[in-house]
């Protein structure tokens, strides 16, 4: 075999009219998905579920095949389209049935912060580091912790953020990057200070070297009272 062999690397063994083919099976994928889309409403074209992704990547696999083999058929194409569609509008009616069924393909939202404390353990089980869930946070414009309510995370990965007014912020674990934010095992001065582990805030005294009462980490921050800037 010759390297770098401009028809091997182009067309192969296919004859040059094939890609006039290649053209025609890629307009009639993209019909098919964009015809699933359809089907599946509007909330198929925003951030999707699990079992949404895992449809549109069997669909997106037996459409890319049509497009590009010359030896796969355009019919069973059509029949996967047809089945998936089904499948699809059947879970869903299901769905919509049964509670259970919804947890199960779907998940349940998870709160992530209540009353401006981090629940690290349940952020750990949905496979999200702290430094990601706070990139999260910053671009809803959060600096500290104390200045959620709530935050929920959704089925569909999507961070619903609820705040206090500006007169119940408390004090709070400072979620700026590192640079911006001084670690501490021994306290410089006396002052909340949060864990920078679990966000769990206590006063201490300069000097103080303490673990962590609800997780035992040895590292504090000194615990922000910045309010929303909005």
């Amino acid at each position: 075999m010759k390297a770098f062999d401009l028809q091997r690397m182009m067309l192969d063994k296919v004859p040059l009219e094939f890609l006039g083919e290649v053209a025609l099976r890629s307009l009639f994928t993209f019909v098919l998905v964009f015809l699933f889309l359809k089907i599946a409403g509007r909330r198929g074209v925003r951030q999707m579920s699990l079992f949404e992704v895992l449809i549109i990547l069997t669909l997106g696999s037996a459409a890319g095949d049509v497009a590009f083999y010359d030896d796969v058929p355009l019919l069973p194409v059509f029949i996967v389209f047809v089945s998936l569609a089904v499948l699809y509008r059947s879970v869903m009616w299901a769905m919509a049935h049964s509670e259970k069924l919804e947890d199960l393909l779907e998940g349940k939202p998870v709160v992530i912060v209540e009353e401006g404390e981090l629940a690290w353990e349940k952020l750990n089980k949905e496979n999200m580091t702290e430094f990601e869930f706070f990139m999260e946070l910053r671009v809803n414009g959060v600096e500290q912790l104390g200045q959620v309510r709530l935050a929920i995370m959704e089925t569909n990965g999507q961070l619903s953020v609820y705040y206090y007014s500006d007169d119940e912020v408390r004090p709070g674990l400072c979620i700026l990057p590192l640079e911006c934010n001084t670690r501490y095992t021994t306290v410089p001065d006396d002052g909340d200070y949060a864990c920078v582990q679990c966000s769990e805030v206590i006063t201490m005294k300069a000097g103080d070297h303490q673990l962590c009462p609800r997780c035992a980490n040895p590292e504090w921050s000194k615990a922000s009272r910045a309010l929303r800037i909005t």
